[in-house]
């Protein structure tokens, strides 16, 4: 374990001095064993597309080899490795969007599925954005050209993704002249997969193009698609409170753990936990009852929507086992470390996967079909349940930390907030940043890693916002780092928040940082920045608002794919380390200057977190500027520039 590590949460320290005690390797082992990491991979500069290498540039200017055996050059490498990542990253929020479709399909044919149609209004609003009748026909008849129009994103042969029609006018003009208006999920994959093969597209501005098109089919497309359709079928959020950490694991409780992304199997889970009959069995084993957890972006899904507690985010997967609680940790997809096998194997852990796309040698495996959804579960608790009597009690560790938290916001619930059910406006938002009271919005997400000390970049950025009146949108594992250290609680407003955005959190009742779900649901953000845009006062374009985002903890491709989306969306992006291609000068100036001028968004690097708040704020103020709005009205002594 490296002896400088520091930890911002005291649940993560705690537990992993017990895996040191225990003799078992973290990720923090694991990261510390692979240093030094490679330098060409990490500039971006190393091609392995075609047998005739990998090829790397040299690190040295003007010393060979400055092109690989084909003739690619820095520029060429750099742009292909990051339009692979766009793609990866895209592929994977898009096919969660298509199991939602599916599901959404088959209930809407059969009467008696396991899942149903629970939220029938919007429903009817996506049905408008697809052109499908409403008036005088079925819910189950109007949810099966909805899935289909859906479906239909991912393979159409020609026109465009219809559901990106719902970003503003003059942003669909813009990459409708840049040639980026996605045409079909599936189809800007495997054009972004083909343009990077060897011998195709050797142009970094044109691949780069490409990669924003295949970025804005996952944000304006197959994210979408995943964020609208489950709020139809499991229901849309509502503010509700919980808790984080993992201190929400209950001893005496049969205790499963839910880790992955997708719902269809966890929104299941947490009904069925429930369920009168399992909970008599459990106790029946000596239990006081069923205790459901969630783990990554799956706990962000069933904590909006049933209230199941957050036991923590990407990086302590591991951790939640090593409390030796743990009857059955269930996985799906994404995220999931291949080392939770092997640390579920020094307790009595079951670790079972469920889905076809992510299995484990050695693993339990029980593979899930929406077709018997509750079947499947009720044999995953009853399992859980007869594994119970295998604790061995010396060996239970749980930290006590928990924290507070409101959770559950959306697009919606935001009209809601401010203007009541009846009076639904964003008009408060809008005239609070008019009028200085608010500086600007900011939306900091994306993953955790061990490349920094746990969780400081997140706490660090999303406080320094804060303090400066900028109200703070949060998804993924930002959110739920968020929750465990406090900030989701309306009352933080008042630690942590600037004096104007302390009066709209007492005004509303709202935390100063909103939780609008998992990675998937960035997707919300885009759609609130839309309806800001559409309640006027605040320029023509989502490039024009005060506004910004951030991944300081960022690891995943799909946090690439985020960032792609949301600056060829005309968001000014920052991120703790680089993208992979400062071996790239050219590449670099492309995506942290030039591309601005194209798209209205543009990248920036920043690993202190306090520095990278500050470059958002300035870029916020930069915006008001532009706008002529009135001065804050309580003015912060900003940090000077770096």
């Amino acid at each position: 374990m490296p002896k400088d590590l520091l930890f911002a949460d005291n649940a993560t320290r705690e537990m992993v001095k017990r895996a040191e005690a225990e003799n078992i390797d973290t990720i923090w082992d694991r990261y510390d064993a692979v240093q030094p990491q490679c330098k060409f991979g990490s500039l971006g500069v190393c091609c392995r597309i075609c047998t005739m290498g990998p090829c790397r540039i040299s690190l040295t200017p003007g010393k060979d080899p400055q092109t690989g055996a084909c003739g690619a050059n820095a520029d060429t490498i750099a742009a292909r490795n990051i339009a692979r990542m766009i793609a990866a990253g895209t592929a994977a929020h898009s096919d969660h969007g298509r199991g939602v479709a599916l599901t959404l399909l088959q209930a809407a044919e059969k009467p008696n599925f396991d899942y149903q149609i629970k939220n029938a209004d919007k429903l009817k609003a996506i049905a408008e954005v697809y052109g499908v009748k409403v008036q005088g026909r079925s819910i189950s008849d109007i949810a099966q050209d909805v899935a289909k129009a859906a479906l239909e994103e991912f393979g159409r042969y020609e026109g465009e993704v219809r559901i990106a029609a719902t970003a503003p006018k003059t942003r669909q003009e813009l990459w409708r002249k840049l040639r980026i208006f996605p045409r079909s999920i599936d189809r800007e994959v495997v054009e972004t997969m083909h343009r990077t093969t060897m011998g195709v597209d050797a142009d970094y501005k044109n691949i780069m193009k490409q990669g924003m098109r295949a970025a804005l089919a996952d944000g304006w497309g197959g994210s979408m698609v995943a964020t609208e359709l489950s709020d139809v079928l499991f229901g849309s959020p509502q503010p509700l409170r919980s808790r984080a950490n993992l201190g929400v694991i209950e001893a005496d409780n049969v205790n499963i753990v839910v880790h992955g992304h997708e719902p269809l199997l966890s929104d299941v889970l947490a009904i069925m936990s429930k369920d009168e009959d399992l909970i008599a069995k459990a106790k029946a084993k000596g239990a006081k009852g069923i205790g459901l957890a969630g783990i990554c972006c799956t706990a962000n899904e069933i904590l909006v929507r049933h209230g199941v507690p957050l036991a923590g985010n990407f990086m302590q997967q591991e951790l939640a086992i090593l409390t030796g609680a743990i009857e059955m940790m269930v996985v799906d997809v994404q995220c999931l470390m291949p080392s939770i096998a092997t640390v579920a194997g020094c307790f009595h852990t079951q670790l079972v996967t469920t889905s076809s796309k992510a299995r484990m040698a050695g693993v339990r495996h029980i593979e899930f079909h929406e077709t018997e959804a509750k079947k499947i579960c009720t044999e995953i608790i009853g399992e859980a349940i007869e594994n119970f009597s295998n604790r061995k009690k010396e060996r239970v560790y749980i930290p006590k930390d928990t924290e507070k938290l409101v959770a559950g916001f959306t697009t919606e619930s935001v009209f809601h907030h401010l203007g009541g059910k009846y009076r639904s406006t964003y008009r408060p938002l809008n005239d609070a940043i008019i009028a200085g009271r608010l500086r600007g919005a900011a939306g900091v997400v994306g993953c955790s890693t061990p490349r920094i000390d746990y969780e400081s970049g997140h706490i660090k950025m999303v406080k320094e916002l804060l303090k400066n009146d900028v109200l703070v949108v949060s998804t993924g594992c930002n959110a739920i780092t968020c929750a465990k250290h406090g900030l989701l609680k309306p009352e933080s407003a008042f630690e942590f928040a600037g004096k104007g955005l302390q009066e709209i959190c007492r005004a509303v009742g709202i935390p100063p940082v909103l939780h609008v779900g998992a990675c998937v649901d960035n997707s919300r953000i885009l759609r609130t920045l839309t309806n800001i845009v559409s309640e006027g006062g605040l320029g023509n374009d989502l490039s024009d608002l005060p506004v910004a985002g951030a991944a300081p903890e960022w690891m995943s491709e799909k946090a690439v794919t985020i960032g792609f989306y949301f600056v060829a969306s005309g968001v000014y992006t920052v991120i703790g380390h680089p993208l992979p291609m400062m071996g790239s000068q050219n590449l670099f100036n492309y995506l942290t200057r030039d591309i601005e001028q194209e798209v209205g968004g543009k990248w920036a690097f920043e690993p202190d977190a306090v520095v990278a708040a500050h470059k958002m704020i300035r870029h916020i103020d930069k915006k008001r500027k532009a706008l002529k709005l009135k001065p804050m009205m309580y003015e912060q002594a900003l940090k000077p520039e770096e």
